[in-house]
């Protein structure tokens, strides 16, 4: 008979790759051993908690349990891995489980032991399998994250850039380092350097511009006037940096680009304002671009095209052999990592959760908000998701409010520009009375404090709209922004054209 926990597993994760079920966490040499034999074969999942009735739930593990197996099992395999540890939710239950995607540096080894997993039983690895991993590990090319960058340490490197790794990753609860307070030792952890030199992943992630030695680094980001790719275009931006910060950029020209819905959330009687497309949803799209994508072409690259009715993000490299599009789009895809070192770096920054179940949560996140679900297409160029739009959610934008904000007057447009006219109008909208930077930050839902300054409030001041409490002293902890008249204005002719 068919057990309704592991019935309920396969539900929840989308997929039929191995599913080991724990009652607890208690046993942490056998989860330990199970993690090992994962990694050394085809990665897959370990749940913890108890059925009842056909229902799954991790009674009486909580998140600092599951923090403190996290940091054990770290510190016990060897070489370090991306290694996950998530919670899953639904309507039947919510329990822990741990996620591994197959090793890219086998074998590895659970305190000094090498174990293989088989017909979902864990044993540990005899000779002749050792030596027959070894021997294949000897003929496969280095990966092209793992080469030496051109990069140099010194020059090439923004420390500022690496402290806030480090800093993501304490505050993630990830910060599995030996020495945070040595620069080298630290970059070797993210796996960003080696023997005193820069490699291709530390580029990427940690370069105040890695586009110097490899312009495929760059996200090509255009928001079309039409429906049809042209020379008719409203926004273009070309994004360099290290790859967290290029995320961030490339998120907000989304939101810049893409209007605001007015929704109706059942249970709730007041209206939800939120961007045409799902926040996170968008972030796991781009995370994925960013990290999956084959960086080896220097033809390579990102790009994010919008369309009044679609949204297609490209990143270069077909799938990986062991995915296809149909396990994409039905929620199956499997843990598979082309860039393994760069994706351990993010994930460790708090970045990248669901590994392998990305377009499983961007499916989800689509159907919430009333959209169709987003599509995939895998070329010998790349892999292109695309995000739509239907006829009622447009009719029920609230933004870009171009139109709008040019009837209050030209010096509004003149001052603050059509590039970010749909910024202004959602930022105009969002405040009331006298708030702070992080007060309106964290009402708009954005996550990271520096885009949202530069391309969304310093505009808004510039143009007027917005004026500070303490001028004279504009980096006070005391500070605080509210709208001048002309942004009073410009929020009741908004708040006019929404009814």
């Amino acid at each position: 008979m068919n057990n309704p926990a592991i019935i309920y597993l396969a539900r929840a994760f989308g997929t039929d790759q191995q599913v080991e079920l724990l009652p607890d966490i208690n046993d942490t040499g056998k989860i330990g051993q199970i993690v090992c034999g994962l990694l050394n074969t085809s990665g897959g999942y370990i749940a913890f908690g108890h059925a009842k009735k056909g229902k799954f739930a991790g009674h009486g593990i909580t998140e600092k349990m599951m923090s403190q197996l996290e940091a054990q099992i770290h510190k016990g395999i060897s070489p370090k891995a991306l290694i996950s540890f998530q919670w899953e939710e639904d309507a039947d239950g919510k329990f822990p489980f741990i996620e591994v995607p197959a090793g890219k540096d086998v074998p590895y080894a659970w305190r000094d032991v090498i174990y293989m997993r088989e017909n979902k039983a864990t044993r540990k690895a005899d000779a002749a399998t050792i030596r027959d991993i070894i021997l294949r590990r000897q003929i496969e090319p280095e990966r092209w994250e793992r080469r030496f960058s051109l990069a140099e340490m010194d020059s090439d490197i923004d420390y500022n850039e690496v402290k806030a790794a480090l800093d993501d990753a304490q505050k993630a609860r990830r910060a599995f380092f030996r020495d945070p307070s040595q620069i080298f030792m630290l970059l070797e952890d993210f796996h960003a350097a080696k023997y005193g030199r820069v490699t291709n992943a530390g580029d990427v992630l940690f370069a105040g511009n890695p586009a110097a030695r490899l312009p495929q680094t760059r996200i090509h980001a255009v928001c079309f006037s039409t429906d049809k790719a042209g020379d008719k275009f409203s926004d273009m931006k070309t994004l360099e940096g290290p790859l967290r910060r290029i995320f961030e950029e490339a998120y907000t020209f989304v939101v810049r680009n893409t209007p605001t819905i007015a929704r109706f959330i059942r249970g709730n009687p007041k209206r939800q304002d939120s961007p045409l497309y799902p926040e996170d949803a968008v972030r796991e799209a781009l995370i994925n671009a960013l990290v999956h994508r084959d960086y080896s072409a220097s033809s390579g690259g990102v790009s994010i095209h919008i369309f009044p009715r679609r949204m297609e993000i490209w990143n270069s490299g077909s799938l990986p052999k062991e995915v296809t599009v149909a396990d994409l789009q039905n929620g199956r895809q499997l843990s598979v990592l082309r860039n393994p070192d760069i994706a351990q770096a993010i994930h460790m920054r708090g970045l990248m959760e669901k590994i392998g179940r990305g377009s499983r949560l961007m499916t989800r996140l689509c159907k919430e908000a009333a959209l169709p679900p987003p599509t995939w297409e895998s070329g010998p160029g790349g892999v292109t998701v695309t995000f739509s739009a239907t006829d009622a959610t447009i009719e029920a934008a609230i933004g870009p409010a171009i139109e709008v904000a040019t009837d209050v007057g030209t010096d509004v447009t003149t001052d603050v520009g059509t590039d970010v006219t749909t910024d202004v109008g959602r930022l105009i909208l969002n405040i009331s009375g006298a708030m702070s930077r992080n007060e309106i930050r964290l009402r708009m839902r954005f996550k990271s404090d520096e885009p949202f300054r530069k391309n969304w409030l310093r505009p808004a001041l510039k143009a007027g709209l917005l004026e500070m409490t303490i001028p004279d002293k504009p980096k006070s902890v005391k500070q605080r922004y509210r709208l001048t008249e002309k942004g009073e204005a410009l929020k009741a002719r908004l708040a006019s054209a929404q009814k």
